[in-house]
């Protein structure tokens, strides 16, 4: 039988900027104004399973964020299909979409904005267990305080306010309002980003210790491959939009296949590796809203001139199996 929690097939998500009455105006008069699209998801196939941590790396604006959005229901995806327990979420009844919606929860970049000014903290982490009729109003103040002490906050200060709260603490307020309706699986996008680097190690052991006690199911969305490398079971590497490479973690940290991956890793820093000058990925990361041809890393890649046919440039590699549980999308492969 299956494990697979969630499955994306093919998953695009386009987002389209429409001229306004001034620019159709003006496009009428010759200005060269035209409609633009970003194509922040491009054809990503994803599996994640019961039980497992998936990390999801990359450069900003490559997609990670929106494709998280994407699985928990945030964003609706423009092409392709989810699946859910096996399910595909567009033949779900209304109550079958509500029941995922809650199993599937995303813990937000900032800690700062995403939590509403105006509430108190036993409201913020309250109000959805009790609109979903998870526990009774009544019972609201009890539910806040155990769910509390389960991140690590003090149940005493859930009258406060958000912006009576540290960085850490904020963060742990938004873990606790995602596990209070009892999800199953978590997106975290960036989670840890904007904490010190000692408060990221206090909520990365709390990461792991939900874990075990809930068996809880995490997408882990960062930038930070040494966070990505402590907590993933498995790691999904995503640039301008598509995914170009996923690994065991230990293989992907040891023998990166993709030149990407493999100058993403080769820069991070080292105690072992001294004297070592820094040399960044060459060049810019390209604008979504007009994506390379063929494959999105060729104007970046060392090795695409050495690809007979011009293949990087013309033709848009596959995502294919290169070992065990080990997958890439690069023509030196082909």
């Amino acid at each position: 039988m299956s494990t697979s929690l969630l499955e994306l097939k093919n998953i695009s998500k386009r987002f389209e900027k429409k001229l306004d009455i001034a620019g159709r105006f003006a496009r009428s008069l010759g200005a060269g104004l035209k409609e633009e699209t970003v194509h922040a998801v491009d054809h990503v196939d994803l599996t994640i399973n019961k039980g497992e941590v998936v990390g999801l790396v990359g450069e900003s604006g490559c997609g990670k964020s929106t494709l998280g959005r994407v699985v928990v229901g945030l964003h609706q995806q423009s092409e392709g299909e989810k699946f859910w327990r096996g399910k595909n979420v567009a033949a779900m009844t209304a109550d079958e979409k509500r029941a995922m919606q809650l199993e599937a929860q995303m813990i937000f970049q900032d800690p700062y904005a995403s939590l509403n000014p105006r509430y108190r903290v036993e409201n913020i982490i309250g109000e959805a267990p009790v609109v979903h009729g998870i526990i009774n109003a009544k019972d609201k103040s009890a539910y806040v305080a155990e769910v509390m002490q389960r991140v690590g906050l003090d149940p005493a200060l859930s009258r406060r306010f958000p912006h009576q709260f540290s960085g850490g603490q904020r963060a742990r307020i938004g873990i606790a309002r995602a596990l209070a309706v009892k999800p199953n699986f978590l997106v975290c996008d960036e989670a840890v980003a904007a904490l010190d680097v000692s408060i990221q190690a206090q909520v990365l052991n709390l990461f792991i210790k939900l874990r075990e006690e809930l068996n809880l199911t995490y997408l882990f969305i960062s930038h930070d491959l040494g966070v990505v490398r402590h907590l993933s079971d498995r790691v999904v590497i995503m640039y301008l939009g598509r995914v170009v490479e996923t690994a065991p973690a230990d293989e992907l940290f040891t023998q990166p296949n993709h030149p990407y991956t493999q100058g993403l890793l080769a820069e991070v820093p080292s105690l072992t590796v001294r004297k070592k000058d820094f040399v960044a990925i060459k060049g810019e990361i390209p604008s979504p809203l007009n994506p390379p041809t063929g494959c999105h890393f060729h104007p970046r890649c060392p090795h695409a001139a050495s690809v007979p046919g011009n293949k990087c440039k013309t033709e848009q590699p596959l995502l294919k199996q290169i070992a065990v549980n080990r997958f890439s999308a690069c023509h030196l492969n082909q």
